[in-house]
């Protein structure tokens, strides 16, 4: 897609999406076969549902259908909120992320898996998982050091686990 077209449809569809009370994470037009494919990924702090997907989608479809800006040739419009596997890019991916296993590549080569424990302007803090019986350690890791990050799928993470990540969310949000 051409910056022009990206820049337009963005500017286009950008007021839609905030007044919804979502952010526009990625707009992209590709090529399957003879179709063209509009896919606007959308997130937020309390996570997409099905519901605001299909609202916005008749939102957005409205609008095209009052531009040109996907042109005169059939496209399939698609609304979606991001994979568990996005990458983390944004200070909003890393907050939403706490509680989370992340893998990072860092930018000295290394590699790094540990837990989001807290995000702030600066950085993550973060707990590293003990190996062979050790304690887990603490450490804190500022955006500068991080190549690339995506959260890590955990299918058995302990219930405990998860409800002690979720106390400590209510009593951030009540501080």
């Amino acid at each position: 897609m051409s910056t022009t077209q990206s820049e337009r449809l963005r500017g286009l569809l950008e007021p839609l999406v905030a007044a919804r009370h979502l952010d526009l994470e990625e707009i992209e037009v590709a090529t399957v076969g003879r179709m063209r494919v509009l896919r606007i990924v959308v997130d937020s702090d309390e996570g997409v549902q099905l519901d605001a997907c299909a609202e916005l989608s008749r939102a957005v479809s409205e609008r095209l259908d009052e531009t040109d800006a996907m042109g005169e040739s059939a496209y399939r419009l698609e609304v979606t909120s991001p994979g568990a596997d996005r990458p983390l890019t944004e200070l909003r991916h890393y907050r939403r992320a706490t509680g989370r296993l992340m893998k990072a590549q860092l930018a000295d080569g290394g590699e790094l898996v540990a837990r989001i424990l807290s995000v702030d302007e600066d950085g993550l803090d973060l707990e590293v998982p003990g190996v062979k019986g050790r304690k887990p350690t603490a450490r804190r890791l500022s955006f500068p050091e991080i190549a690339k990050a995506r959260v890590e799928i955990e299918f058995n993470r302990k219930a405990a686990d998860r409800n002690a990540a979720a106390a400590d969310d209510e009593s951030q949000e009540e501080a």
